[in-house]
């Protein structure tokens, strides 16, 4: 008899759980919860924008839904896809990039005529978003080739200058009470109530974030704004009057400020913004699909810069901004293991229907400004943090990062700090040296190309041989018996190390010199390993004085001369154990260290381990000793890059 399935079994669904559709009402619940997360984040750049420019609060109302209206359409075709060739299809909402505030806001600024409508340079505005939408579109196939142009270096010091030169958008918000007060109003009073209401909304958000995780965390912004939004209306500092005036519901008209005007200064500055945005979505993509557990293609990464460009087009036709995924929802994604996109897709109708209610839109415009300068504070002070994040990851030990990092970061500071210096040059030049954005990342962009991808690529020199500072060119063309010579000092009483680098030339940088070197201490054998860190000075010696020269000089930066007798008799007892245990001297590294007391424990700790744990970590702290005498190298080869180094240690 053939066993039948049952009329009330239900048939398990083998799709992946990305693509699964969880039942309506979860649905609805879920996708409201990603709107929620996205909100604060959505509405801020049209906030900003907007009290930039000076544009009237109707025209804000419209900025605000069209935005909404347009994310709600970019995040269906991120999430849901359209055709096979665009979209992701992961669960990503879209939503306006803050990488494009500070140039939108020069180009407005640029493209309107002294004592003209502020919404003058809206027609440009929106041209060149149009024109990097398309462009943006037409080269996500061929994009991963040139990511290569977009390092840590340039990406990190763009969110740098984005998130510290925005503050001064924050701060103009903050005061503005007192900006536009009446004749004879007490300025001082109107200062000091605004910042009140910025700090308030400030401390909300941190408090939420320190005594919240998970869900609540990610709304912190949007629970500022509507408390203190509140605080205000009750001190009556906010008024909704408009709301009662807005329509119901609203359509966002084509080209609605006028047909879209192309300047190319400004389509210049939206194609960087573009092209560090798609730096953007393919980390998000890459970081989503390991949040899913699906494999991420090329192929994938085309499609969702495909939307990205689209949306962003879109949005230059439908009044609205630039588009990317917002990192804040895969973090959600995370966070509630819900990993099917169309809880996202859910979320883009959601917005789609908030952006055809101006009544909504106008809600968000009452709040008063002092309280989105608070808000938008804190949002880009952590744009910020993130571009240091990844500056973190730059190697700034070669001296052609910290040119361009430090050139840049001056550039986009010189025109923040003194805005009248864009006014100073043709008109073509003006939205480039209106934005500390566009040209601090012009600069960094530029920059990469001379020092790292035009001509010869000279580094920093690498050595003194003889008296003279030698480059990477020079190192890979060395003899032999000269290289040993050059780099002999980094180990003790070997130079096999130094020997087989030797014949891994050529070497395309300093970086991978470093590497060849630690590559060969590692791939050794155990023997030779372990001949290596007997040869070393005992810890407990150097502290007593009775170690060499060059030891001395390693040891120099921790005060070991100042050890008093308990420590040294502790440091000494510790050693004595390690020796007894381990027949080998306590080798250390100080650099790794913050004083002596960290020394004296860790030297106990180590006491405590296993053989072949402490086997690998004594390895490391020969390493670490030769990299930090590479370094010294490199310094000794740089004097005036390294004499400033050493002013800033003393300063610290």
């Amino acid at each position: 008899m053939a066993l039948g399935r049952s009329a009330g079994a239900t048939t398990p669904d083998h799709r992946h759980p990305v693509d699964q559709v969880p039942p309506a009402g979860k649905l609805a619940v879920l996708g409201i919860q990603h709107v929620l997360a996205f909100y604060a984040g959505a509405v801020v750049v049209p906030l900003v924008i907007a009290s930039a420019l000076g544009l009237d609060e109707q025209t804000l109302v419209h900025l605000i839904n069209a935005d909404l209206f347009t994310c709600g359409i970019a995040t269906i075709i991120q999430s849901a896809g359209l055709g096979p060739k665009i979209g992701v299809k992961l669960p990503l909402i879209q939503g306006v990039t803050f990488t494009a505030v500070s140039p939108l806001i020069a180009i407005g600024i640029g493209a309107s005529p002294a004592g003209a409508d502020p919404k003058t340079g809206l027609a440009t505005m929106y041209g060149s978003i149009i024109a990097a939408g398309l462009a943006t579109f037409l080269i996500a196939p061929y994009f991963a080739k040139l990511l290569r142009f977009f390092p840590p270096v340039v990406t990190g010091t763009l969110l740098t200058v984005m998130g510290i030169t925005l503050i001064a958008v924050s701060a103009g918000d903050i005061v503005s009470l007192a900006s536009y007060a009446p004749e004879g109003a007490d300025l001082g009073a109107l200062t000091l109530k605004g910042l009140a209401y910025a700090m308030g909304t400030l401390a909300i958000i941190v408090a939420i974030q320190k005594i919240f995780k998970g869900f609540m965390s990610t709304i912190s912004v949007l629970l500022g704004l509507v408390v203190m939004t509140i605080i205000a209306f009750i001190l009556k500092d906010a008024s909704f009057s408009n709301v009662a005036q807005s329509s119901w519901v609203g359509i966002t008209s084509p080209f609605f400020f006028g047909l879209p005007k192309f300047s190319v200064a400004a389509i210049i500055s939206m194609l960087i913004v573009m092209a560090v945005t798609a730096v953007e979505t393919t980390g998000d993509v890459f970081a989503t699909g390991e949040v899913v557990g699906k494999r991420i293609t090329p192929e994938h990464v085309a499609r969702a810069l495909r939307a990205d460009g689209l949306s962003t087009l879109l949005g230059g036709v439908l009044n609205s901004f630039p588009y990317t995924c917002f990192a804040q929802n895969v973090g959600l994604v995370r966070l509630t293991r819900v990993k099917s996109r169309w809880v996202v897709t859910a979320a883009g109708v959601i917005m789609i229907i908030l952006g055809l209610l101006p009544k909504a839109g106008a809600i968000v415009a009452s709040i008063p400004a002092p309280v989105i300068g608070g808000a938008s504070l804190a949002m880009f002070a952590n744009v910020a943090v993130v571009g240091i994040q990844t500056l973190g990851k730059v190697d700034m030990r070669d001296n052609r990062n910290a040119v361009i990092v430090s050139t840049s970061v001056g550039l986009a500071m010189l025109v923040t700090l003194k805005p009248e210096i864009a006014t100073m040059v043709p008109s073509w030049l003006q939205i480039i040296f209106g934005s500390g954005v566009t040209i601090g990342a012009l600069s960094a962009f530029i920059l990469n190309l001379l020092f790292f991808h035009l001509g010869k690529q000279q580094g920093p020199d690498v050595a003194l041989v003889d008296g003279r500072a030698v480059s990477i060119d020079e190192v890979n063309s060395m003899e032999r018996d000269v290289f040993i010579r050059a780099f002999s000092g980094m180990y003790e009483g070997a130079t096999w190390p130094v020997e087989r680098a030797w014949e891994q030339r050529p070497f395309a940088d300093t970086t991978e010199l470093r590497r060849a070197f630690e590559d060969e201490v590692l791939v050794a054998s155990l023997e030779e390993q372990e001949a290596l860190i007997a040869a070393y000075s005992d810890i407990a010696e150097l502290a007593a004085g009775k170690g060499d020269e060059r030891a001395n000089q390693d040891t120099a930066a921790l005060g070991l001369g100042e050890f008093d007798d308990k420590e040294l008799e502790d440091l000494t007892a510790a050693s004595a154990a390690y020796r007894e245990k381990f027949h080998r001297p306590l080798v250390v590294c100080v650099t790794n260290l913050a004083d002596r007391e960290h020394l004296i424990s860790s030297a106990w700790k180590r006491v405590e381990t296993s053989k072949a744990r402490e086997a690998r970590f004594a390895l490391g702290e020969v390493i670490d000793i030769a990299d930090e005498r590479f370094t010294q190298l490199v310094a000794d080869a740089n004097p005036i890059r390294t004499a400033w180094a050493r002013k800033m240690d003393q300063v610290d």
